[in-house]
């Protein structure tokens, strides 16, 4: 009797799904939840470089997870933890040594995760990609099923219990030509190389006019996604916000968190709002602001304001920066 080509484990009805990105996830989570078993998808890749390329990536993942109503657990990006779990193997060619301890890092966290959801199968989209090698992946999954559960075992904590690496090739079935076809639906942003620095410097496929193609397909992404971000951030800025009398704020490029909107509600509630203004290499003024009135074209075609002076620095209560908001002492 011929073998399904996919075997749900025994028992199975969840799984923690890793997913690398959002077009490898696509047709196995449809094929899960037609199949009665409800994925969770955890986005745990901090091997991916550089956080722009990362944030799109995620951004793209989670937009899909939204889609269809299912839960999604954002992972930490430490790059340079990553980079200290990879030492040593950076000249490693592809499918080589540095790959099958990238892939151990990560199912680790994610067979970690499990035990604390409470989910006893894991398994990783990193299996649907040709480019990788399943019998690899296979080896991290049962590597970090190991460490899971041995953590699980000195732990003694009731709440956690052991996990299982589901490992199976999710490219049987039909699901890679799933897969293009939902690439095309959803219109998904879509890389050659699975993110980091080391793979982009040696997958041959990453000729310069793709990379220049890519670069592109990138900033037009996060241009859609900037709007949106922008308000959110803005309405919870605003809420901290309050009770503040003068802020220290920047006049936003194009590709930068649009707090415009802020700034001018801060105006209409009466506080003194600043914008700084470049007067040499390492030098700035402080100016107020109160609309767009006061704005013109300075160093570097950076809108800068031409308000009255501002030079009483201990006044300032809050900087507002494009790493986030400081309170001024």
């Amino acid at each position: 009797m011929k073998q399904p080509a996919i075997v749900i484990p025994e028992g199975c009805n969840e799984v923690l799904l890793h997913a690398c990105c959002a077009p490898c996830s696509s047709a196995i989570v449809e094929w899960l939840l037609g199949n009665g078993v409800q994925p969770t998808i955890f986005y745990y890749n901090p091997n991916i470089y550089p956080r722009e390329e990362y944030e799109i990536r995620k951004q793209e993942s989670k937009r899909h997870a939204e889609s269809l109503g299912i839960r999604w657990i954002d992972g930490d990006y430490s790059h340079e933890s990553w980079l200290k779990g990879v030492c040593g193997l950076e000249g490693e060619p592809e499918r080589g040594r540095r790959c099958e301890q990238c892939f151990t890092l990560r199912l680790t966290e994610t067979a970690k995760k499990a035990s604390e959801l409470g989910i006893k199968y894991f398994a990783t989209t990193l299996a649907s990609s040709r480019w990788k090698s399943l019998e690899q992946i296979e080896r991290a999954g049962l590597a970090a099923e190991q460490i899971a559960n041995s953590s699980t075992l000195q732990s003694f904590n009731p709440s956690t219990l052991p996990v299982r690496f589901w490992a199976q090739n999710w490219r049987k079935g039909g699901l890679q030509e799933r897969r293009n076809q939902l690439l095309r639906e959803y219109h998904f942003y879509n890389q050659q190389y699975c993110g980091c620095e080391f793979s982009a410097g040696q997958t041959e496929a990453l000729t310069k006019p793709l990379l220049r193609q890519q670069m592109r397909e990138a900033k037009r992404q996060h241009a859609d996604q900037l709007a949106g971000m922008s308000a959110d951030i803005c309405q919870q800025l605003a809420a901290r916000l309050g009770d503040v009398q003068v802020v220290m704020c920047y006049w936003p490029l194009s590709d930068e968190v649009d707090i415009r909107p802020l700034i001018n509600r801060l105006v209409a509630e009466g506080t003194t709002v600043l914008l700084p203004k470049v007067t040499g290499d390492v030098t700035m003024t402080l100016h107020r602001y109160t609309s767009s009135e006061d704005l013109a074209e300075g160093a570097f075609h950076i809108m800068e304001p031409t308000g009255k002076p501002f030079a009483d620095w201990q006044q300032i209560d809050t900087i507002l920066n494009g790493y986030g908001c400081h309170a001024h002492h």
